[in-house]
């Protein structure tokens, strides 16, 4: 069989996933980023590829990965890898697959006047993909990333290792614990903030990722109150806090963050037009 026919197999049988999948819409991307990442190809070069047979062994592997990916799978827990703002980041389903939203976060922490050689704390640190990001764009900061499963731990470490970010390290802590007593310039994070009943989460790869970064009680809210209420303790006078949060939560984040202190309140929207990060600073 020819690459190009195994495109068009693909394509044809990733149609019905699209149709049960709204974020399944670029088949034709996924099929190619199936034979890149299975083969180790450029996708960039699928075009000089395409009139070349594929072996018996490359066939079985592909067809392996497409069956997985047909099934609902995430095309991230299949190849193993992502990519968020310009890093390629190792993902597993010990951790949540990076999203362009997220991105929102690291836009908001590189635009805020913070002192050139800043400490951040990105807490829920997940694949690395906040805390990593930061440390690359700002070599001069010093970026702690922390999560509550080792698992996490150890895949953001492993990035950070492969990355050769020194000016980052990766801690397990539930939360604070870990980083007592110590203070810092911003405080940011993607903390679980999906209730527990949304249907959102039988949907899509939502289905495939751990619901303990996904899921909070108190309607998605109860890490959030967490974070905020003894966020103060940790920050610098003048610190900010920025978190994620779901679309229609804006409200009641804003309200969290002024009962916790915070002044300067304030929120984003996303890339499509929806309400996704909060934030505030701790005064003087």
């Amino acid at each position: 069989m020819l690459l190009r026919q195994w495109l068009q197999q693909a394509e044809n049988a990733l149609q019905a996933l699209a149709q049960q999948d709204p974020h399944a819409t670029d088949l034709a991307f996924e099929a190619t980023r199936l034979w890149a990442d299975v083969l180790d190809k450029n996708p960039a070069s699928e075009r000089l590829f395409l009139e070349q047979p594929l072996s018996d062994a490359e066939l079985s592997r592909l067809n392996a990965a497409l069956q997985r990916r047909a099934s609902g799978e995430p095309l991230a827990y299949i190849t193993g890898r992502w990519w968020f703002w310009d890093l390629e980041l190792e993902v597993a389903p010990c951790t949540l697959i990076p999203r362009p939203d997220t991105e929102l976060l690291v836009e908001q922490a590189l635009a805020l006047p913070l002192p050139p050689e800043a400490t951040v704390l990105d807490m829920g640190t997940g694949t690395g993909a906040i805390a990593l990001t930061l440390a690359s764009q700002r070599p001069d900061w010093q970026v702690t990333a922390v999560d509550f499963s080792p698992d996490a731990v150890a895949l953001a470490e492993r990035n950070r290792s492969r990355l050769k970010l020194v000016n980052a390290s990766v801690v397990q802590s539930d939360w604070y614990q870990a980083v007592a007593g110590k203070r810092f310039d911003l405080i940011i994070s993607n903390p679980p903030y999906i209730d527990g009943s949304d249907p959102h989460l039988q949907q899509g790869d939502v289905r495939y990722e751990p619901l303990s970064a996904l899921v909070a009680a108190d309607d998605g809210l109860a890490d959030i109150r967490l974070i905020c209420a003894k966020a103060p303790a940790h920050l610098q006078p003048g610190g900010w806090l920025w978190l994620e949060h779901g679309h229609q939560q804006h409200n009641a984040v804003q309200q969290i963050l002024t009962d916790a202190g915070f002044i300067a309140v304030q929120s984003r929207r996303d890339y499509g037009g929806n309400w996704r990060i909060s934030g505030g600073s701790r005064p003087d």
